[in-house]
């Protein structure tokens, strides 16, 4: 352990390490945060949360989790294969098929181990099988700024979850630019053999990046090509995009049928750690076998299911996005307010989603600027150094309100101030 504690030490010398706060109540955006090295506490106004509908402290939805308890108890446990199955499980996976416009869903703890499932599952099966033998090889596309969970994921596609089966042919991944279509035809085309099974993954919405997978223009390119499947993460893309929430496919003005029309299989994952006021994850799909094989993944079969009141939240969470499609309105009203309020005041706010990052110049340090909007103004915004360009993180949510916004976009002209820089317009003016 000498070189982990040598490492970190020199992390912490370094300035790498996060700003570490402990919640302790909140109210609306308001929370009472802690700092976690000195003790002090204080009131600020959050934007960096990823409740997006405000929705995690809804009375029905917190109602709906307090009667779960009472009527199954804290946990399951168990797997969902063996007795962890309860009706709460399928009224979700039931609510999202709809939802999502795919008639097969399978619920999964996490993101990370609901991609892990479907690489098994796509890739390798399960066992094998009397009479089945597959000789197709795996060619998997992927986005070079897609989330970690991918990533991870797509990393470990050549085995079944980290095990070796002689019975799989080979997983070939390769990467194309951010969103670059004429990338991802030219490489689709150089790296696809004859007989592959194509198999394409992409957020949605860009986590780090505020930004929209180009959707049409992916089934466009992939119908030229004979058993294509196309992977939409739609963790920051539910309940945020498209009129009512539905996501990728609704913000496009199209349906996952028109992938399969176009001769591409869709499949959706879903999260609830941002819309669903919960935690947890699901893979959609219109293919109806697919879902033994998701069950039955190592990251399911050795898993406890989703616990009860987690589930009962994220059910009652995507019912009241279903009735109440203001909500979603109210959130691209304040989307579209915020971002022109931050261009007003020279701030660079990249993307078009309600994840807005703020790309400040080489000499303002995210970390330092965040420090000063939480100690002098009450702000709390997520600053963003080591996993991506230089940013500040901000998250608009549907219970924002103007005021509110409009005193963000005061602090952050006032630190820019306190940090003695002047953005160029106003030096050049």
């Amino acid at each position: 352990m000498q070189v982990i504690k040598e490492y970190v030490q020199r992390w912490y010398e370094s300035g790498l390490d996060p700003d570490e706060y402990i919640c302790h109540r909140k109210q609306g955006n308001l929370v009472e945060i802690e700092e976690a090295d000195t003790g002090r506490r204080r009131m600020v106004l959050t934007f960096c949360t990823n409740d997006v509908l405000g929705l995690v402290q809804s009375p029905a939805v917190k109602q709906a989790a307090i009667d779960a308890i009472l009527q199954f108890g804290t946990s399951n446990s168990s797997t969902s294969v063996l007795s962890g199955r309860i009706d709460l499980h399928r009224q979700l996976e039931d609510e999202i098929s709809a939802f999502k416009h795919l008639g097969h869903t399978q619920l999964f703890l996490n993101a990370w181990m609901a991609m892990q499932a479907l690489m098994d599952a796509f890739c390798h099966q399960a066992i094998p099988v009397p009479g089945f033998q597959n000789t197709r090889e795996t060619l998997i596309m992927t986005d070079v700024l897609n989330h970690g969970c991918i990533v991870s994921a797509i990393a470990n596609a050549g085995t079944r979850s980290g095990k070796l089966f002689g019975h799989s042919p080979a997983v070939r991944v390769r990467a194309y630019r951010h969103c670059d279509m004429e990338d991802f035809a030219r490489k689709l085309k150089r790296y696809a053999k004859p007989g592959d099974r194509i198999l394409v993954v992409s957020d949605a919405v860009f986590s780090m990046d505020g930004d929209i997978a180009p959707l049409p223009d992916m089934i466009d390119i992939m119908s030229k090509y004979e058993d294509t499947t196309l992977v939409m993460d739609e963790a920051h893309a539910s309940g945020s995009i498209g009129a009512t929430g539905r996501g990728i496919y609704e913000h496009f003005g199209i349906l996952p049928q028109d992938a399969l029309d176009k001769g591409v299989t869709p499949l959706i994952m879903t999260t609830f750690s941002k819309f669903g006021a919960s935690v947890g994850a699901a893979i959609s799909s219109p293919v109806a076998e697919l879902k033994p094989l998701l069950n039955v993944s190592p990251s399911s079969i050795g898993t406890c299911s989703l616990a009860p009141p987690l589930t009962a939240a994220a059910l009652e969470a995507v019912r009241q996005v279903r009735q109440h499609p203001e909500l979603v309105q109210r959130l691209h009203d304040n989307t579209r307010y915020l971002r022109n309020r931050l261009a007003e005041n020279d701030f660079l706010a990249i993307g078009e989603t309600n994840v807005l990052p703020v790309l400040l110049p080489p000499d303002l340090n995210p970390k330092d600027f965040a420090r000063l909007l939480v100690a002098n103004h009450g702000i709390w915004v997520s600053p963003i150094w080591y996993i991506a360009k230089p940013r500040l993180r901000i998250t608009a949510n549907a219970l924002h309100t103007r005021e509110e916004m409009d005193r963000l976009v005061a602090a952050m002209v006032a630190v820019r101030e306190e940090m003695s820089y002047k953005p160029a317009a106003t030096i050049s003016a």
